[in-house]
């Protein structure tokens, strides 16, 4: 699914500020549909209150009833369309929603126009024949949302009904599910409006590679709407010279010279982004450009090395989530741009989207700053059998396609993660991570594909079907907690005996200890940003031994405290962050911005100006006063 960028031939509205917003509090959550609330304003259907799309809309309000609501919740905006768009009838108009969790229906003016399950990747649907028929009024949207999650959703949960008038009113029931983060729920990115003509380019693949100097881009136009059409390109380079050109909707571009995209702290000229034209030309003369960037590299995987443009690779990165104050997952500009910052500042060169896709704009800002990124499902909290059934697996299998449709071409991309920590050991699990797996490697043949296991290395089932190992343990934390003095044993075991089995490039995908910030103590006490400090030495300590060997990256769990829901081993939230939710650094955001300037350092690649930890950058022919050397 492309982006919807503006270009010659299209156009975009932006929907997002405030909508009217009901939650459904009859008992079934049915009011909205027996009452048929999208055939009408919302308001005249009852009480709406205003709601900030995109956001969660747990956050919003000081009601714990919605914080906690499971359920439908309804959101309607009256918007105007353009009058051009309206009256020119080669105008395909497109509403697009970027993302709602979890199971979605949308009406416009009253008429059903799209319907998705699951969250974190956007649904679109072509309204334009609805509008047209009421030319001159507003387009009234309704976007209902459910949040329900069941076995066979992912991620999966199940819906506990608790009938006890002695203990709990009635009708009491509870959402259950198997993983460390708050449910937030909404409309959690952009609502939009976009046009094309109606002789459009559906979508485009690209697949890079190079040989010496020269670079090649393999593309694969789908056109709709046109049966003969004439498709050209033309692909620019940063400063807009033209470097290569081609015709059909097949073929390759040939890039002289080629400027590879390469990871942040790995090249001098990291990013680098060309620009592909493609244009249109429809039998009946209508014309529809798309602009596309485009990173030329290569990801390859050895037995003990993770190769990206045929040199390894390591990742020294974070664990994030879509997470902040009062906007839940809500989408915010200045959250990524600061997270986006303090990754640099830290020296991080990769992060995992875990557990579920991020927003597109952040994968286009990893483009351009030369973050790599491990692309996750929303595959997280499989730990019920009867989630590894049937429908479960078409259900899975449709996700994977939504999500390598939506980001195949960012080559920040490096690797696809079918799933985070599912109970993989038992029996259903090997035939479903075998057709999980490769059915992904067949949307994708240039990526690596893994998931993120917990489990015992001789009984993971899905193990053998995966190109990179990625591994989560928390030695001394929820196994042997407060016993720092396991981890060089236990780590070590750990490495040995999943290199041993599978001969298999090895990623410490999660490692941490809580730290509340400010708490301090000396002998480290389990919770003291100390006692953090000490987990991830320790850890360090046995990476540096084995990345020497077959481990080719450590991803800190987590980038930043984030929301959970309500517990007694949770203080309002996760607190394994090396910022806190506000992105203020604990004492582990420096050790670890530390070891991983010096990890970058060792390279060989960096000018001396970009060498941590200087600040601001000098002037050409200037060395940084403040380097450090390691």
């Amino acid at each position: 699914m492309l982006y919807p960028h503006e270009s010659p031939s299209r156009e975009r509205k932006d929907l997002d500020g405030l909508w009217s917003f009901r939650a459904d509090l009859s008992p079934d959550r049915h009011a909205g549909f027996n009452q048929a609330w999208f055939k009408q304003p919302l308001a005249e259907t009852g009480p709406v209150i205003d709601m900030a799309v995109p956001s969660s809309f747990n956050d919003i309000t000081q009601d714990a009833e919605l914080r906690d609501f499971i359920g439908w919740v309804w959101y309607e905006k009256e918007v105007w369309v353009p009058v051009r768009w309206v009256q020119d009838k080669e105008t395909r108009i497109v509403l697009r929603v970027g993302s709602a969790h979890y199971y979605s229906m949308v009406w416009v003016n009253g008429v059903k126009v799209a319907e998705h399950e699951g969250g974190h990747l956007p649904f679109e649907a072509d309204i334009d024949s609805v509008i047209r028929k009421d030319v001159g009024m507003p387009c009234r949207i309704t976007i209902a949302v459910n949040n329900t999650l069941d076995l066979h959703t992912l991620p999966p949960g199940t819906i506990q009904y608790i009938n006890d008038p002695t203990r709990y009113p009635a009708g009491y029931f509870i959402q259950n599910y198997n993983f460390d983060f708050f449910n937030y729920a909404g409309i959690h990115r952009s609502v939009l409006l976009y046009t094309t003509p109606k002789a459009y380019i559906d979508d485009i693949t690209v697949n890079t590679t190079f040989s010496d100097s020269t670079g090649f881009v393999f593309y694969n136009v789908s056109v709709a709407g046109s049966t003969k059409p004439t498709v050209k390109l033309a692909l620019s380079d940063k400063d807009g010279r033209c470097v290569a050109t081609a015709d059909g909707t097949l073929g390759v571009l040939k890039v002289p010279n080629v400027n590879l995209w390469w990871p942040y702290l790995m090249h001098e000229n990291v990013g680098y982004m060309y620009s592909m034209e493609v244009k249109l030309t429809a039998e009946s003369g209508q014309i529809d450009v798309y602009m596309l960037p485009v990173g030329i590299r290569t990801v390859q995987v050895t037995s003990s090395k993770f190769l990206i443009n045929k040199k390894p690779f390591y990742f020294h990165g974070v664990n994030k989530h879509e997470d902040a104050d009062i906007r839940g997952k809500g989408f915010d500009w200045p959250l990524i741009v600061k997270d986006f910052n303090l990754m640099k500042w830290m020296g991080a060169n990769s992060f995992r989207t875990s557990h579920y896709p991020y927003a597109e704009e952040i994968l286009q800002m990893a483009d351009r700053h030369g973050i790599v990124v491990i692309d996750e499902c929303p595959g997280v909290g499989i730990k019920d059998i009867r989630s590894f059934g049937n429908e479960s697996l078409t259900h899975h299998l449709v996700v994977m396609e939504e999500l390598v449709r939506r980001d195949k071409n960012h080559p920040s991309v490096v690797m696809w993660s079918v799933a985070n920590e599912p109970a993989a050991e038992m029996p259903p699990a090997g035939f479903y991570f075998k057709q999980l797996v490769a059915h992904t490697k067949s949307l994708d043949l240039t990526r690596p594909v893994t998931f993120i296991t917990d489990s015992n290395y001789a009984r993971d089932l899905g193990a053998p079907y995966v190109d990179v190992i990625c591994v989560n343990s928390y030695f001394s934390w929820y196994h042997d907690p407060g016993h720092l003095e396991v981890i060089p044993i236990q780590l070590n075991t750990q490495f040995d005996n999943w290199y041993g089995k599978y001969q298999k490039p090895i990623i410490q995908s999660e490692y941490g200890a809580d730290a509340v910030p400010g708490l301090h103590n000396d002998p480290p006490m389990m919770f003291t940003e100390e006692y953090q400090k000490q987990v991830l030495q320790n850890y360090h300590k046995v990476f540096d031994q084995k990345r020497k060997e077959f481990v080719v990256g450590e991803l800190i769990w987590n980038f930043a405290d984030f929301m959970t829901a309500q517990g007694i081993t949770r203080v309002v939230g996760n607190k394994k962050g090396m910022f806190t939710r506000q992105r203020q650094p604990k004492a582990g955001a420096f050790l670890l911005r530390e070891r991983y300037w010096t990890i970058a350092n060792e390279t060989g690649v960096l000018p001396k100006w970009a060498k941590y930890p200087c600040h601001p950058v000098p002037h050409e022919g200037e060395e940084c006063r403040t380097t450090k050397k390691f």
